[in-house]
């Protein structure tokens, strides 16, 4: 299978609104809740494309849309914080969700950012594993204020990325430090080389 991502401005309109629906089609109270919300996304980001093919892509296996990752950069370089992201149901359990999130981390942490976040639903365990497993950590949990809506609680995770240019002066401030460190990093990578052979 060949994972590809591409640019917004490569589909049509319609495109984030038909694979938010289909991924959450396990539950209809999501599309009740949501339908405004998806269609709004889909219709800024399709209204300014600059944008769209900055901050977002749509993950394909072989040339089929299967998922898409939008963030906000608003707040940068304090934090980046990624919205809708999902995989059309057929293609869940595959691994693609994480893929997906592992190229936007990538993607955002290529800018001066500090760290990124994202919210989830208490009750969507699989995005949460895939938070975990891609290194975020959760950070709270929050009620849901709004009572018309069934989702009990909100669940933030944060991503931490490391400052290279603060990496480096410290490691020069503190030689001591820094010698240790070396010598964990290169132990580190030596296990990590034999554990691949």
């Amino acid at each position: 299978m060949s994972v590809k991502f591409k640019k917004l401005s490569s589909f049509n309109r319609g495109i984030l609104f038909e694979l938010l629906t289909d991924a959450y089609s396990f539950d209809r109270r999501y599309e009740q809740s949501s339908i405004s919300d998806w269609q709004d996304c889909d219709n800024f980001f399709f209204d300014h494309l600059q944008i769209a093919d900055k901050y977002a892509f749509i993950t394909t296996v072989n040339d089929e849309p299967i998922g898409f990752v939008v963030w906000d950069p608003r707040n940068m370089p304090e934090y980046a914080e990624i919205g809708h992201n999902c995989i059309a149901s057929k293609h869940k359990g595959n691994g693609y969700g994480k893929i997906q999130l592992q190229e936007a981390v990538n993607r955002i942490s290529q800018n001066d950012v500090k760290k990124i976040i994202v919210t989830t639903n208490d009750d969507l365990n699989p995005a949460q594993r895939m938070y975990e497993s891609v290194g975020f950590t959760m950070y709270q949990k929050r009620r849901n204020e709004n009572s018309a809506d069934f989702i009990e609680e909100f669940i933030d995770y944060v991503y931490f990325l490391l400052n290279v240019k603060v990496f480096t002066y410290i490691l020069l401030k503190h030689k001591r430090l820094s010698q240790a460190v070396i010598l964990w990093l290169k132990g580190w990578s030596l296990l990590s080389f034999h554990s691949k052979s």
